[in-house]
């Protein structure tokens, strides 16, 4: 189950991939740790987005002016109500941007973008990665590239927190996959994978 208090602090960004193997992406202040990132952007991208992830990335990254405060649950919108329950257990929040951000002088804020080149400088902890076959999760504590969670993967599924066990070398760290079937109209989830391997850097 997502818990909405549980990684407040925990800055991450969701990206989208371009050439050479990088990507650009948007900031997201808050509740960046996997456990509560993959279960909403794989319900949204199962349901809200109709598998269409090119209107996923343009709705987190391209749509937001300045970047996001935190991802909520606007995004199990369409999802069937019991996987909704299970995900959040009855708790509501709704997505939030950073619009409201006051700088020194009173000039409207800038757009928090980064990419591979720069994510350097912007002190983030995870990275997302919208990729055509799944999600790649980043822990940028320890490497620059990471598996890939596959889009088909259930949203129950329970996934490690901690940043290094998200290894690009490894599978993808499962605590528990979801026993229950799948909600109506998703197809069967298939068990969360390494994406294809990839060149120690992006760089």
């Amino acid at each position: 189950m997502i818990d909405p208090e549980n990684s407040l602090s925990t800055r991450s960004f969701i990206a989208r991939p371009t050439d050479h193997m990088g990507y650009s992406g948007i900031h997201v202040q808050l509740d960046g740790l996997p456990s509560h990132h993959l279960p909403l952007l794989l319900a949204a991208y199962q349901y809200k987005f109709r598998r269409d992830v090119e209107a996923m990335s343009r709705h987190l990254i391209d749509d937001v002016t300045v970047g996001w405060e935190e991802l909520g649950t606007d995004l199990l919108d369409d999802a069937p109500p019991a996987l909704v329950a299970a995900l959040t257990g009855g708790e509501h929040w709704p997505s939030r941007t950073l619009d409201h951000l006051i700088t020194p002088d009173g000039s409207p804020p800038a757009r928090m973008s980064l990419t591979d080149v720069t994510v350097d400088t912007q002190d983030m902890q995870w990275g997302y990665v919208l990729h055509e076959e799944g999600i790649e999760v980043i822990s940028l504590l320890h490497e620059y590239i990471g598996p890939v969670v596959d889009w088909a993967v259930d949203p129950r599924t329970a996934f490690n927190d901690h940043p290094a066990a998200w290894s690009s070398l490894d599978p993808v760290p499962v605590l528990r996959a979801s026993r229950s079937a799948p909600p109506p109209s998703t197809p069967a989830a298939s068990p969360a994978r390494a994406g294809t391997p990839r060149p120690a850097t992006r760089r």
